[in-house]
């Protein structure tokens, strides 16, 4: 039975927070959650990004700052060639990693803002996002713990006065549950992340929750604010909207590997939330990419 996993994280050598650098084989990572907070780097790779309910693309340079057990993962596409290139720096430390009282400190205030925002996940760009990704690449270079100690603080300072970053989880849907919600509906999320392309049961996503199919259904509306089967089709047509985008495959393909067994009600539901059929989707973006493309000429 798949469950979000409960990592156990263990600085080595004496150290008040761990750092440390994935290759591929830290995407099999599965959903997951710990009590530390963590702030990931993805060097390259490409694929999809999952925070609480939240479910994005990513690609190389995603930059991600993710609270105390809110469940994650960052899943390959398996659409491509094998990514053996693909890589990851992560930094994972307990919110009284430098004591209990440490970030009540008046210098400290923005950064305990942040560490607040982060209950929903937060995703930057710009500016912010390319010089926190090389302060991570110095950090992991770092071979004197003290300055790698400043070093985190700074990059912490850095996003917390920053304004470029979108919250990811907004509704809150993990955040806001209580650690015993949490143990409820985090398996369910679990099993959506691993399965949403496939046949999808009710009742098993009933019993991950230990309720009958009728409270489930009610549960879940009541938490996420959608129906589980909105829920599912919202994951499937952002998975083709990625495919669609992505690669050349033909739609009829997509729809059937995004989770879709009838082409035609794929592309009936594509079109009520892009409001687009998914072949002109396709012709509009490519058109806007080689437009684009063409600006950068000189």
């Amino acid at each position: 039975m798949i469950k979000a996993s409960y990592e156990i994280l263990q600085p080595s050598n004496g150290q008040s927070f761990l750092l440390r650098k994935f290759d591929c084989a830290g995407f099999d990572s599965p959903y997951h959650f710990h009590p530390e907070f963590e702030l990931t780097y993805i060097l390259d790779g490409s694929g999809k990004r999952y925070v609480g309910s939240h479910m994005d693309d990513f690609t190389a340079g995603d930059l991600v700052l993710i609270g105390p057990n809110l469940p994650h993962c960052w899943k390959l596409d398996p659409g491509k060639d094998v990514q053996t290139e693909a890589g990851a720096i992560v930094i994972q430390f307990d919110g009284a990693f430098l004591g209990s009282d440490f970030f009540n400190k008046d210098e400290l205030q923005h950064i305990k803002r942040l560490l607040k925002k982060s209950a929903s996940g937060v995703s930057f760009y710009g500016d912010t996002q390319k010089a926190v990704n090389q302060n991570m690449l110095a950090l992991n270079s770092e071979s004197n713990s003290f300055r790698k100690m400043l070093g985190l603080l700074d990059t912490l300072q850095r996003l917390a006065q920053s304004a470029e970053y979108t919250l990811l989880d907004q509704n809150q849907v993990i955040a806001e549950r209580s650690l015993a919600e949490q143990e409820r509906i985090n398996p369910v999320f679990a099993y959506l992340v691993e399965n949403f392309r496939q046949q999808v049961s009710l009742d098993t996503a009933a019993g991950l929750a230990n309720m009958t199919t009728n409270a489930f259904c009610k549960y879940f509306k009541k938490t996420t604010r959608k129906t589980f089967m909105e829920t599912i089709i919202e994951y499937r047509l952002n998975y083709a909207t990625q495919q669609l985008v992505q690669t050349d495959k033909p739609i009829s393909a997509i729809a059937f590997e995004s989770g879709f067994g009838d082409v035609s009600h794929f592309y009936k539901l594509f079109k009520v939330k892009m409001h687009l059929s998914p072949l002109n989707y396709r012709k509009r973006f490519m058109r806007s990419f080689n437009e684009a493309d063409e600006a950068i000429v000189f």
